[in-house]
Order: C-alpha cells, then structure tokens, then sequence
C-alpha cells in the first residue's frame, strides 16, 4: 500500500521502512534531510541533490537509495522540514490571518529558494499541513464553510507566495530603479506627448517606483477586507 503513496509522505511522517538485511546504515534521513537544506541555504534549489548529499557524506549516490528513493522524495521531505511549523497565532481570525501571512513571508525571506520548489498538489506532510491547520483552525470561529475557509486559506498563502516572490526578484536585481531622476527626467515629457497623465502625476508625486513599500500591508489589509465581506454575509 505505501508504494501507492506520492514519494516522501510515509517518511515525512515518520514511517520508516522495513530495513533489508546487510550493514547497519551509516546515514540516517535526518542527515540527509539537513545537508539538502545546507544546500538549499548556501547555493539555492538547484543544489540540492543526490549526488551532492552523497558527496558531502563521502558516500556513493546509490548508498543514498538505502534512505530516499528518489529526488523527487528528498525534495518532498527538505521542503516540509526547511518550511518548519508556523508560530502560534493570535486569537481571532484576522489578528491570526495577518501573523499567518507575515510569518509565511518571512519564512520565504529566509529561505527563499523554497519559492523554486514545484506545487505539485495539495499538502500533504506534516509542516505544511500545520500551516494549513492553523489558519483553518481560526477560520472555524467564524461562519465560513469548510469549502469558503479553504479557499480564504488558499488566497491567502497566494498572495503570501506572490508577494515573497516579487521581493525576492526586486532584490536580486541589479538594474537602475525606474524611480532614477535620470529616468524619470527621460519618461515624463514622453509620458505627456504620447498621453499618459495618469502615470505622469505618479512621477509627479515620486509614486510610481519599483519598491514594494507599505505593499505587503495595503495588499493583505485589502484581502483581509474582502474575507470580511464574506464573513458578515454567511
């Protein structure tokens, strides 16, 4: 029945395999597990794989096989330990929606390249379920349906994502911010001739740049309003 199972699950919580005769293992999936998130830390998503784990550990890649079958398995199991548990939230939905969001950010802050993992289906492993879990749980105070409580979680873990992800490209680039004088001295005479007032008077008023600013609070705050709206209305 296990072999039915996506890869990963079964180790991530905690059921491990029946061990085949020969040599006591000299790994565990712990070990392996760590060194793909050092990985993950100190050269990004794509460093992490078998072969380096194997090499980190001086032992071949098919040793690593006794442990993980597969890379799509590893990936499985250093997403769910590198997320960890979220933090405990404040009591009421929305107090406990704004922490949930802020603490999701800052996780993708930190580890940024878990923003390269694939989303191959719904949650599955411990951690990322405790995620869900918890946002779930502060839901059911409210008169949402399990399907529209769901589907707040959904958006809200959206726009989490999405945010990070936009913070995340704007650091990494090194390009000139459109908010230069010098590009701004260049746009705006062209933005009138060719008729775009409405971007002329946010370069008038220095509001047109590629800083995120009061992003992450204006976004949540207009999400979290529109929870609200379908909360009053169950």
């Amino acid at each position: 029945m296990t072999a039915e199972l996506p890869p990963g699950l079964t180790l991530a919580w905690g059921v491990q395999p029946v061990q085949r005769r020969g040599p006591k293992p000299g790994l565990s999936v712990e070990q392996i597990v760590a060194t793909g998130i050092e990985l993950g830390d100190t050269a990004g998503f794509e460093a992490i794989s078998l072969q380096k784990i194997a090499a980190h550990h001086g032992v071949t890649t098919n040793a690593m096989y006794r442990y993980v079958r597969s890379k799509d398995e590893l990936i499985v199991l250093v997403h769910d330990k590198a997320i960890a548990a979220p933090p405990e939230l404040p009591a009421g939905w929305r107090p406990a929606a704004t922490a949930w969001v802020h603490a999701l950010v800052d996780r993708y802050g930190e580890r940024p390249w878990l923003l390269d993992i694939p989303i191959r289906g719904a949650p599955v492993t411990p951690n990322m379920m405790r995620w869900a879990e918890v946002m779930l749980q502060a839901f059911a105070e409210t008169p949402l349906s399990q399907h529209d409580a769901l589907g707040c979680l959904m958006l809200l873990d959206g726009f989490a994502r999405n945010y990070a992800t936009i913070a995340r490209q704007l650091g990494a680039n090194d390009d000139v911010p459109v908010q230069a004088e010098q590009v701004g001295a260049f746009l705006v005479p062209r933005l009138i001739e060719h008729n775009y007032p409405m971007l002329v008077a946010l370069y008038t008023n220095s509001e047109y740049n590629d800083g995120l600013d009061d992003d992450l609070e204006f976004g949540l705050t207009r999400t979290l309003d529109g929870i609200e709206v379908l909360i009053k209305a169950g």
